[in-house]
């Protein structure tokens, strides 16, 4: 049987692997951590099952230049083979300007209400809800100019 701290740690890593994957459009990512009939909801939407909240990871890469979804904190309660909690994080979303105006920042404070399940020894979500508290907009400066810009460009998907 795996120590609670273990536990903590793999759903804490949950998390962070479903950041990862929304940051770097990396549908394996998600695969690993979803399970197969996951719900994930928010603000005006609603998606059912793993392959249908993939799709989500094309809307970033259409939506956004970039992102960066940072996790901050967790507190998760335990029963068996099954978990809830909340994950509270901050979601940045880079906008590309339009006409040449400048790039904008969309930052979004943010809490998962979150459920997993254990299946076959690995934790993935079965329920996120994402609930977001706050929202900032403000102006992009590429701090490293136009080799930095022209390097994003390339990176970006």
């Amino acid at each position: 049987m795996a120590h609670p701290s273990d536990d903590h740690a793999a759903l804490r890593r949950t998390a962070e692997i479903y950041a990862r994957g929304a940051d770097r459009r990396c549908k394996d990512d998600w695969r690993e951590v979803l399970a197969e009939d996951v719900v994930i909801a928010g603000p005006g939407f609603t998606i059912a099952g793993r392959e249908a909240n993939l799709g989500s990871i094309d809307f970033l890469a259409q939506a956004f230049r970039a992102t960066r979804h940072i996790v901050h904190a967790q507190g998760v309660e335990i029963a068996g083979d099954r978990a809830q909690g909340e994950t509270v994080g901050t979601a940045e979303h880079r906008i590309a300007g339009a006409d040449g105006a400048g790039d904008t920042l969309l930052c979004w404070a943010i809490r998962y209400q979150d459920e997993w399940r254990r299946d076959d020894g690995v934790w993935r979500f079965t329920r996120r809800d994402l609930i977001v508290d706050w929202e900032e907009v403000r102006p992009v400066h590429d701090v490293g100019g136009t080799v930095a810009a022209a390097r994003m460009e390339k990176e970006t998907p």
